[in-house]
């Protein structure tokens, strides 16, 4: 029997993808997510968001910000209610289908919904270079966005919202394939194990980056969601066994 590895805890529906055809599972959370205390900026208007942890983060502040401020009567409306004022001014730029889907889902209008950083810095650069953004993101983020809005000359400035928390542990079993959704997801299996004679199932290019340090042996997923990274794994190790 084939076994698979998520380093992320899966929901049932996604479970049944994995055992419907008859593999083992094993999930665990191979990182964490610790909010930082930190201030929104005066002047909020262009906000770029490049995942849902800072979506998220970002969310909790203004509703702390809101409920002491006792601007509103309702936090939860705001966070909530896609037709409420207290966010319609906002233009948010984003990564990722789930990260869009979250802000939609507050309220916010997305300007855009980009692939990678390098998409998202080079449509900013090229349509709103005028425009000054906060750019809200993990203590350990890339480097891309923030690199090629400066050499075009974009003003923005950078807020940390999160930092991400290895989890790391040690597994004796063999596993066929290992699900990896972020280059911190990478690092923590890492820290304990190895990618010897196993297919590392990447969610996106800069997962696989990390992930290429490690071993040869890996492969994307078509789309940025989880089921699309098993689905990549499952043909992957069906293909493995008719070879």
């Amino acid at each position: 029997m084939k076994s698979i590895l998520s380093t992320k805890r899966l929901t049932p529906s996604q479970k049944n993808l994995i055992l419907g055809v008859g593999f083992s599972v094993v999930e665990y959370d191979a990182i964490d997510i610790e909010f930082a205390d930190f201030k929104l900026p005066l002047r909020l208007e262009h906000l770029i968001f490049t995942s849902k942890n800072a979506v998220k983060a970002f969310l909790k502040k203004i509703r702390e910000t809101k409920a002491v401020n006792n601007s509103i009567r309702n936090t939860e409306m705001l966070l909530c209610a896609p037709d409420n004022s207290g966010v319609e001014n906002y233009k948010c730029f984003c990564i990722g289908p789930k990260t869009e889907t979250l802000l939609v889902n507050n309220g916010f209008e997305v300007i855009k919904s980009a692939l990678n950083a390098k998409e998202l810095a080079y449509f900013i650069t090229e349509k709103y270079n005028k425009e000054h953004f906060s750019f809200f993101c993990g203590a350990s983020r890339r480097a891309e966005l923030p690199q090629i809005l400066k050499e075009h000359s974009v003003s923005f400035e950078e807020i940390k919202v999160y930092t991400t928390l290895l989890k790391s542990m040690s597994f004796k079993q063999h596993f066929d394939a290992l699900l990896f959704f972020s280059p911190s997801g990478v690092q923590s299996f890492i820290a304990n194990n190895h990618l010897k004679n196993t297919l590392a199932v990447c969610i996106g290019s800069t997962t696989a980056a990390e992930a290429q340090k490690h071993t040869a042996n890996f492969t994307i997923a078509n789309d940025t969601t989880i089921e699309s990274v098993i689905a990549r794994a499952v043909k992957a190790l069906n293909k493995q066994t008719l070879d």
